[in-house]
């Protein structure tokens, strides 16, 4: 228990409140028992200043740019160029695994990445054009009927058993919602292939031509994935916590992930930046009349990418996309007027007072969308290639709140501003 206490002073009562302090020296007033002891809630719209709990997954400090999964400063993961899957097996339980536990997943994964028929089969009742997100969410919550056994939490075994069929299937629900789009045959998983390649192959492989994946294509969106694969409470694990609070199933949870991220707030933004990149580019906007436009209030432009609810300073996963997109093109030989357009406004707000004065820096929104483009995967697929990598860290986020005894269904409270008590009229008697 904490020993140093704030006081709350409200008209002649003082109220003294526990203060716990995080590893890295971040201080919180518990106020768990204001209500019950004194009658008192607080307010705090979007929770923007409220820890929902205590975690031991993600660390993020905004002012300084900084980004930990587990405690690793996300800028190892691009000089040591992990996989992705051990990525998730360190986010998930805790640690990075040993060869045998790495080859033992890997080997689970290969073992359910096909989908069970029946599941299969729910693409041939769906409307060709549907939302991709829309179905992600779909034939996530769809999966607890096929696969009952998991959705009761007993142990750990059955937790590494459902994150590996959720994280295995995820990207043949991905792929099979792009080829259903297209009208294009259904292509298998290929279980000699690596995780992101197998992807991009199922993506884009014909029946007579199987798709040739780059190096540096693979370790763009392997990266992709592993710097989406968690970010502390943003709101849609925020949405796995709360309905995972109710006791409700993995596969439930994760869904409810998928729908929050849909928004374009959210897992949305990257697509506003590909938009907005593509109306300079055919509108023949110049980068610097953009700057100009962005900072005009009465101007209906808005410059997209820049800034983020969280970092006051560069976002770090940014940085390392930024040098990704330059090896990705490098090796592809080729230019995207896109990402000129891209480098010249952040080159421009990174010198310009007012993007400084509001700490306005490039965010992971601003070059994810350049890269994924340039592999060939189209807009209205960016957000489930988010929702992909992000897929670990909401199972490590549920398995958290899972297995600590304390923890209670998420019921948040209100300030009702609605009438006062009033009487029901009869209908023959209302105006």
């Amino acid at each position: 228990m904490s020993e140093e206490k704030a006081k709350l002073q409200l008209d002649d009562q003082i109220i003294e409140l526990p203060v716990y302090s995080g590893t890295e020296g971040e201080r919180a007033i518990d106020v768990t028992r204001l209500h019950d002891e004194y009658g008192l809630i607080t307010f705090d719209p979007s929770l923007a200043n409220t820890a929902i709990c205590r975690s031991e997954i993600t660390y993020i400090d905004g002012e300084k740019g900084i980004l930990r999964y587990r405690g690793i400063p996300l800028e190892q993961f691009d000089r040591a160029k992990p996989n992705f899957i051990e990525v998730a097996w360190l986010l998930i339980f805790g640690r990075l695994p040993n060869k045998t536990e790495l080859n033992d997943f890997r080997n689970l994964l290969c073992e359910h990445e096909l989908l069970h028929e029946g599941l299969r089969n729910q693409f041939q009742v769906l409307p060709a054009k549907a939302p991709p997100m829309a179905i992600l969410s779909a034939m996530i919550s769809m999966m607890a009927c096929y696969y009952e056994e998991f959705l009761a939490y007993n142990d750990e075994q059955l937790l590494f058993e459902a994150a590996a069929r959720l994280i295995s299937k995820v990207r043949t629900i991905a792929a099979f919602t792009y080829r259903r789009s297209e009208g294009l045959p259904f292509i298998y998983p290929d279980p000699g292939l690596r995780y992101c390649a197998n992807f991009l192959h199922m993506m884009f492989s014909l029946p007579y031509r199987q798709f040739e994946v780059t190096t540096e294509m693979e370790d763009a969106l392997n990266l992709i994935l592993i710097l989406h694969a968690d970010h502390e409470q943003n709101c849609s694990t925020n949405a796995v916590r709360v309905v995972g609070s109710t006791h409700a199933n993995l596969f439930a949870s994760c869904s409810a992930g998928v729908s929050a991220l849909w928004g374009p707030l959210h897992g949305g933004a990257n697509v506003k930046v590909m938009e907005m990149l593509e109306g300079i580019y055919h509108g023949g906007m110049k980068p610097q009349d953009c700057i100009e436009a962005a900072k005009d209030r009465t101007n209906p432009f808005r410059l997209f990418g820049f800034g983020h609810r969280v970092y006051k300073n560069y976002d770090p996963r940014a940085k390392i996309l930024k040098a990704s997109c330059d090896r990705v093109f490098a090796n592809l030989k080729t230019s995207d007027p896109l990402l000129a357009i891209a480098r010249e406004l952040e080159e421009r707000a990174l010198q310009d007072n007012y993007f400084i004065e509001r700490k306005l820096y490039p965010n992971v929104d601003f070059y994810s969308g350049i890269l994924l483009r340039a592999m060939g995967i189209p807009t209205d697929m960016f957000t489930v290639i988010f929702a992909i990598g992000r897929l670990p860290g909401w199972i490590a986020q549920w398995k958290e709140q899972h297995d600590n005894p304390a923890t209670k269904i998420i019921r948040p409270r209100q300030i009702y501003v609605g009438n006062s008590t009033t009487n029901y009229v009869d209908l023959n008697d209302r105006n």
